[in-house]
């Protein structure tokens, strides 16, 4: 090679890495740019939403006293109908309702008055319920939303109802459900199921748009109607991932189930009203700490499940991410995907 040969390839390659430094700088510049929107659009939202952190600030001793004085320790007499006809209270009520091999709890399962553990057990059927009523429909528009069923642009009308559904939060549902009857289990079961429609349904679509095409094809070579290439071609592939993600609507949904229980739809949501209606915080605090053990047992049996499900998937979520995950307000609203 010549030396001007080298010396041009030289000049290039120093041209690209300046190339390179422009747009490495360009792209800092960008992320600064969003970081700095973010920051000024957060502060003039505390501003019009009258915040002030000194205030808040001011009143953080207060609520530590009203936390640690109100609800702590908490109490479980409410645990069944045993422990709150004997009057016992605390946390010997959990012991006590163990008893005679749990009759206590079973006997409260049975009977029309309101206890922790029967709310414990509406909340999750109210969650099943829903997720089960709801996976029909979801499973039709999400194939049907799919571009490899349904020819763009007629897939956008499966899609734009899904979406249409996915816009309006099951707390709203419930409320729309009102020609039907008041805020209730009934229709707390219509409204979980009518929103999980919409999450469920996305989340088929988005999985049949990534299949491979190879048994597609070969489905059809065989002279194959439509329906046989959907069945045996597409939803054959992503069956495992259709029951994963239905697993993980199950686990919003038992969240939602709680958060519809305050508007008068039963269950722990309810009991945690109403204690607090009658400012008995103790009582409170063991609602809260039953929604800790429901919401994470669920979570903890649907993941192990996914995770055999689910191609790649070798574990099932931990102890430390289900604990995390309680914290996160999209799951408890019901919106948006999962992190695992």
């Amino acid at each position: 090679m010549s030396s001007e040969s080298a010396g041009s390839a030289g000049s290039d390659v120093r041209e690209k890495l300046r190339s390179l430094d422009r747009l490495r700088r360009l792209r800092y510049l960008l992320w600064l740019a969003i970081l700095g929107a973010v920051v000024g659009v957060t502060y003039w939202g505390f501003g019009f939403i009258g915040f002030q952190a000194g205030v808040v600030a001011g009143r953080f001793p207060a609520m530590y006293d009203f936390i640690a004085q109100g609800f702590f320790p908490p109490d479980f007499q409410n645990f069944t109908i045993y422990t709150k006809d004997n009057d016992i209270t605390g946390l010997q009520a959990i012991p006590a309702s163990f008893r005679n091999w749990g009759a206590p709890i079973f006997q409260s399962f049975g009977s029309p008055r309101l206890s922790l553990v029967k709310a414990s057990l509406v909340t999750l059927l109210l969650g099943f319920m829903g997720t089960v009523l709801a996976f029909p429909g979801a499973l039709i528009l999400g194939v049907l939303g799919s571009e490899r069923v349904t020819p763009f642009p007629f897939n956008f009308i499966f899609r734009g109802t899904l979406s249409a559904i996915r816009a309006i939060p099951a707390i709203v549902w419930i409320f729309l459900y009102i020609p039907i009857g008041p805020p209730s289990q009934i229709t707390a079961v219509l409204a979980i199921g009518t929103d999980s429609i919409g999450n469920l349904g996305r989340l088929f679509t988005d999985d049949l748009e990534e299949i491979d095409e190879g048994p597609i094809e070969a489905i059809r070579s065989t002279g194959a109607s439509g329906t046989q290439t959907v069945s045996f071609g597409m939803l054959s592939q992503v069956s495992r991932s259709f029951i994963a993600w239905t697993l993980y609507i199950l686990e919003i949904n038992t969240r939602i189930a709680i958060s519809l229980g305050v508007v008068g739809a039963g269950g722990l949501g309810l009991m945690i009203r109403n204690s607090q209606d009658l400012f008995q915080f103790r009582q409170t605090a063991a609602g809260l700490i039953m929604v800790f053990i429901v919401v994470l047992g669920i979570e903890l049996i649907s993941s192990r499940i996914r995770a055999r499900l689910r191609p790649g998937e070798h574990s099932g979520k931990g102890l430390v991410e289900a604990v995390r995950d309680l914290f996160d307000p999209k799951k408890w609203l019901g919106v948006g995907k999962p992190r695992d």
